[in-house]
């Protein structure tokens, strides 16, 4: 129980010093808050405006979350399709690792072009950023699974598809979770990209239009939200995969 709680104190520790770092940088040199804000601005400018803030975070949140889901789904689809023929897989992986390539700042202006303004642009964006880390841990989980375990489904006369869904995803399970850790970090990377690159709405929206205004602290609280808001993310990620998989540590421990 102990280790338990310095385990979840540890990132609190972490977080403290880096603030108090922050804090201690701003004052040491005074620097003005159009340059760089102390935490204490960041504050103010979040008690400033609250409920702008939080309806922008859960715009942005509810983009990520969609195109979190939508990536998800297509990474799986797509690495059960490349681990299912060899011959597929050389066919387009090149296809998947150029696409992955592009520079994805650069799409955003033609997905405006193609799809329009609103939601669209932006969830495609955080597709085509998530999608590309989970089709790879995925493919990787699926190709790696011990012959022994298909020998033994041969010998219980398991159809392709009962070995392929009762022995192969299940081992490639703990891989896909690596996958999606990373997915769900670029999701919300994806998401500012795309409120960004057309700032009606979210925390990249802010933060544009923060820098417009020379509102520096209302830019770092609307960061300062990302910030926490792919952290709460990553460790849901992280706990739905312990209570999934509970197997999983036991083994790899």
């Amino acid at each position: 129980m102990r280790s338990r709680w310095a385990g979840a104190s540890l990132p609190l520790v972490g977080a403290a010093a880096f603030i108090g770092l922050w804090w201690g940088v701003t004052v040491v040199f005074g620097i003005r808050s159009f340059f760089l804000p102390s935490p204490l601005d960041v504050v103010a400018a979040f008690r400033a405006q609250p409920e702008y803030l939080l309806t922008e975070a859960w715009s942005t949140l509810q983009m990520t979350a969609i195109g979190f889901l939508i990536a998800l789904v297509a990474g799986l689809l797509i690495a059960m399709v490349l681990t299912m023929s060899r011959a597929v897989e050389r066919a387009t992986m090149p296809l998947l690792v150029a696409l992955n390539s592009i520079p994805k700042v650069a799409l955003a202006p033609l997905l405006i072009v193609w799809i329009g303004y609103g939601s669209g642009p932006k969830i495609v964006m955080i597709v085509l950023i998530a999608f590309f880390p989970i089709v790879v841990s995925a493919a990787a989980g699926l190709s790696s699974t011990p012959a022994d375990l298909g020998e033994l489904a041969t010998s219980l006369s398991a159809s392709w598809w009962q070995a392929y869904l009762k022995v192969r995803l299940p081992w490639a399970l703990p891989q896909v979770f690596v996958g999606l850790k990373l997915g769900i970090s670029l999701a919300v990377i994806g998401a500012v990209v795309a409120e960004i690159s057309s700032p009606n709405g979210g925390l990249g929206a802010v933060v544009v239009l923060s820098g417009t205004s020379l509102d520096t602290p209302l830019a770092f609280a609307a960061i300062t939200l990302l910030a926490i808001l792919s952290i709460a993310l990553f460790y849901l990620v992280v706990g739905l995969e312990r209570l999934l998989l509970p197997w999983a540590r036991a083994i790899s421990a």
